[in-house]
């Protein structure tokens, strides 16, 4: 990295050149100077030492020389002031062009950005610094550019999670009143499934704003992993079974205890459990594994099923994103649990991330908690 990109270093470099052209000045007009006074200082004297007497003539000769030699700094000063000031006015002018150019600029992006055009990005200085805050601008607007994006998807995700279960009613409650369904339990038990899948969808939103905004009530305690693994791992045992999966717990012997919230840790194994019990076909294997880091202990869940592709990792954890894209209730729920199950982790102090070797070659889910004191 040349020093002359940092701005830090041309100011300091503008602030010795004027010194310098000062000094330089100051010497050659001294120079130039005292030649012209030495003359003329010799022609006062001649002039001065035919008229006196000797008693007099050192006096006036220190007179005469002190006053050449104020008059000789005088010039070369005021010679050297202004060569100074006028390389220190053409350095400052450079200097507060290059300055204040990139900071108008980012002053006028940020009102545009303010009144919603988030597409707006700065041109990036040579300097350093200056390039520094400009390209920090730019990834800021880029940030709020994909939040917008966001906001604008989530709207239109929401509207269609949300008209789903309300195009079930409105049929089932058309087809009663013209008579093509009978008012008997099957079409009550339909009707009802879609309130409950309703009710779970605002539940779910509701509970995604809470932890979005950091409003969810965590009971941290110090408490002993291992039994909630196996209890969560029993709990899930009638639908591992179901499914015709396999699930082995790689844990160890020894108790591991954490600093989290029980029932909130609980919550993050069922959905990620659930996940690979709900994406590995008939016949699969899962295997949840538990061990200790530095500071941290890991749980993993890892399966052998449909796999995440490489492309989708990056965005696997975002509101209502599907790998397969697809608005199938039944190739997933609302699509919003990963994002609760992450928020949750990181509430707690930890971090949650995903692998996956590619299509059907299965895929790892990760968390971490920290260790108790």
């Amino acid at each position: 990295m040349s020093i002359w990109r940092q701005l830090r270093w041309r100011i300091i470099a503008a602030s010795l050149l004027v010194v310098i052209v000062g000094v330089v000045t100051l010497a050659w007009t001294a120079n130039v100077v005292s030649e012209y006074a030495a003359a003329t200082a010799v022609s006062e004297l001649s002039s001065t030492v035919e008229g006196i007497d000797t008693q007099a003539t050192d006096e006036q000769l220190s007179t005469i020389l002190l006053t050449s030699v104020r008059r000789t700094v005088s010039q070369s000063l005021v010679v050297a002031g202004l060569a100074a000031t006028l390389v220190g006015a053409i350095a400052s002018v450079l200097l507060v062009r290059e300055i204040l150019q990139p900071l108008r600029q980012i002053a006028q992006s940020s009102q545009r950005i303010a009144a919603g055009h988030y597409d707006e990005r700065v041109t990036v200085p040579t300097s350093d610094e200056l390039a520094t805050l400009a390209t920090n601008f730019n990834q800021m607007a880029t940030v709020l550019e994909q939040v917008e994006q966001q906001r604008v998807a989530l709207i239109g995700n929401v509207a269609h999670e949300l008209r789903t279960p309300l195009t079930g009613v409105e049929g089932y409650l058309e087809g009663l009143v013209d008579g093509i369904f009978s008012n008997d339990p099957q079409t009550l038990n339909a009707m009802q499934h879609e309130v409950r899948r309703l009710r779970r969808l605002v539940d779910d939103l509701q509970m995604l704003s809470r932890v979005e905004a950091g409003q969810v009530e965590l009971q941290l305690t110090y408490f002993d992993l291992m039994p909630l693994v196996q209890r969560v791992v029993e709990q899930l045992h009638p639908q591992i079974s179901a499914q015709g999966l396999t699930l082995d717990i790689g844990v160890s012997m020894d108790a591991l205890h954490v600093h989290a919230d029980a029932d909130r840790t609980a919550q993050i194994l069922i959905n990620l459990i659930g996940n690979a019990i709900q994406y590995t076909p008939e016949g699969g294997h899962i295997i949840v594994r538990v061990r200790t880091t530095e500071r941290a202990v890991q749980v993993s869940i890892q399966d052998n099923g449909i796999g995440i592709p490489a492309e989708a990792l990056p965005y696997l954890f975002e509101r209502f994103y599907r790998v397969d894209h697809s608005r199938s209730r039944s190739s997933g729920g609302s699509g919003i649990g990963l994002t609760i199950t992450r928020h949750l982790v990181w509430a707690m102090g930890g971090e949650l991330y995903a692998t996956s070797d590619g299509p059907d070659r299965g895929s790892t889910f990760r968390f971490t908690l920290p260790l108790s004191d």
